[in-house]
């Protein structure tokens, strides 16, 4: 029997050191992801970011101005104003949601509750209905001269309740925002908690662990990830506050201006004032901001994790 030993390299031909060549064939599958999202993310942006750079006058007409717009945003009192809305509108609203999507889902996944399907489908069903309807129907709730709101204070005789009060709109709008989206979250958390090995539960159960053990020790520190995504989810959602100021606007206009979420004020800068330039710099600056709180979060839930 002969084997055959290979020529060393020095000897061996051009054509046989030659890398072999680089198949292309897998493009084929992502290219028409990747136009899509060149055509409807990455082309807008840059367009938003061109625009940005540029300002329209009466006087000239629309010129390059470098970053004096976002220096204009800096130091706009209506921008920061609506900023610092949402960002409050974040800190109360989100970790209320989340606790109550989160305590749902740990009620729905124990074994004590009865019924946990139709629960689960009560609760996720406000999120099928569509934004602009449901914020249509608790506008009818809130209403002072007519719905429920104006028959509860008909009844009592004075303003017992007042939703669509400067002090209380934000918390309107929230109870709106935490109504639509709890049995999303709680769906996400669910999804999470049927993950985890029933190992895991057999062990604490001989461990002696009980219920209110088990919840802290197995399921939360499981659903760690899970709370990261939903808190993220909520960050961009809060950021992106418009739909409900937006069609509430109309039944209480001297509390909701046009500048009352960031995106209506790029919204209503654009759409109204004719101020595309200086909306793209908003919008973008918006988009910044997002972004690097999501990152941020996102890099601690890691590190969490790694932990």
């Amino acid at each position: 029997m002969t084997t055959t030993v290979a020529p060393p390299l020095a000897t061996r031909s051009p054509s046989a050191l030659r890398r072999p060549k680089r198949d292309w064939r897998g493009w084929a599958f992502v290219a028409p992801f990747m136009i899509v999202f060149t055509l409807v993310f990455l082309a807008p942006l840059a367009y938003s970011i061109y625009l940005s750079l540029f300002r329209t006058q009466l006087v000239g007409g629309t010129t390059f101005v470098w970053f004096a717009n976002y220096i204009q945003a800096l130091t706009d009192p209506q921008f920061w104003e609506s900023f610092g809305r949402v960002l409050l509108f974040l800190v109360v609203q989100v970790p209320i949601m989340l606790a109550l999507a989160l305590a749902a889902a740990l009620a729905i996944d124990s074994a004590r509750l009865r019924g946990a399907s139709f629960f689960r489908i009560m609760l996720f069903l406000p999120y099928a209905v569509p934004a602009v309807v449901a914020v249509l129907m608790w506008g009818y709730i809130y209403g002072d001269q007519f719905g429920l709101t104006a028959n509860i204070n008909q009844l009592v005789g004075f303003h017992l309740i007042t939703p669509f009060a400067k002090q209380w709109m934000l918390v309107s709008i929230g109870n709106i925002v935490t109504w639509e989206f709890v049995g999303y979250n709680m769906l996400i958390f669910y999804s999470s908690l049927k993950t985890i090995p029933t190992e895991l539960y057999e062990a604490a159960s001989i461990d002696g662990a009980g219920a209110w053990r088990t919840v802290f020790s197995i399921k939360i520190p499981a659903l760690r990830g899970a709370i990261v995504i939903a808190t993220i989810f909520s960050i961009i959602g809060s950021f992106q506050l418009f739909n409900e100021p937006n069609i509430l606007r109309p039944l209480a206009p001297n509390v909701i201006t046009t500048y009352y979420t960031p995106n209506m004020y790029a919204y209503n800068l654009s759409f109204a004032g004719q101020q595309f330039n200086y909306a793209a710099t908003i919008a973008i600056i918006m988009g910044v901001i997002t972004a690097v709180i999501a990152y941020i979060v996102q890099l601690r839930g890691s590190r969490a994790e790694v932990k």
